[in-house]
């Protein structure tokens, strides 16, 4: 299977990087110093979602900013505790496209995102945090703004995601989407292409754009 196309747009936690261990870590904290009960936090779904939708289906309103600036600090200073790693293939793919035909589209907030990518070695030319959208994903809104930041028509763009809440979001762009099975089993992926992660692909850059291709 060949995939063509203009830009590529990649979510970054459970795409790009692993930050698992990190995420739990502060999460866990956050909960425990706002009072959350583990039976009450485990019912709300974490990946894939920004901190303030988070914060908001736990939390009263009027402590969500301040909730939400807290656990942003947790996560930037756990990052230098060994929590964010390259998945596979990774940097390998990124450094084959050109600066301009990639952004990373997140759901973390700009600081936080970048912590984590400098952690790791990875400089976007372009990224779209949590901090430019009014919708996160679900909502096609990020990765919208990834295209148009590219200069790119939506429907020559493919999304790589490994949530469900971010492949929706891609599909809803009208963008061609590829689902990497990190972070949930491949069963749970709707997408037009799942793989394992990155290293199962290939990418050729040609003078019309893009061509992905599942390595054999």
């Amino acid at each position: 299977m060949k995939i063509r196309a203009q830009a590529l747009l990649f979510d970054n936690d459970g795409t790009l990087v692993s930050s698992l261990e990190s995420v739990h870590r502060c999460w866990t904290r956050w909960a425990g110093e706002y009072g959350i009960t583990a039976e009450r936090f485990a019912r709300v779904e974490l990946h894939g979602r920004t901190a303030a939708e988070i914060a908001a289906d736990l939390l009263p309103s009027e402590i969500v900013p301040e909730a939400v600036a807290r656990i942003e600090a947790l996560e930037v200073e756990d990052v230098p505790n060994g929590g964010v790693r390259l998945l596979p293939g990774t940097y390998d793919f990124l450094t084959a496209l050109p600066a301009d035909r990639w952004a990373v589209v997140t759901s973390a907030t700009r600081r936080l995102a970048e912590a984590r990518l400098d952690a790791v070695g990875i400089l976007p030319k372009t990224l779209v945090a949590a901090d430019d959208v009014t919708r996160g994903k679900p909502d096609p809104q990020p990765y919208l703004l990834g295209a148009r930041a590219l200069g790119v028509d939506p429907a020559a763009c493919v999304v790589f995601e490994d949530a469900p809440a971010g492949l929706r979001a891609g599909r809803a762009a009208g963008m061609t989407t590829v689902a990497l099975a990190t972070t949930h089993p491949a069963h749970e992926l709707t997408a037009d292409l799942v793989v394992e992660d990155l290293s199962a692909l290939s990418v050729l850059v040609t003078a019309d754009g893009v061509e992905i291709s599942v390595r054999d």
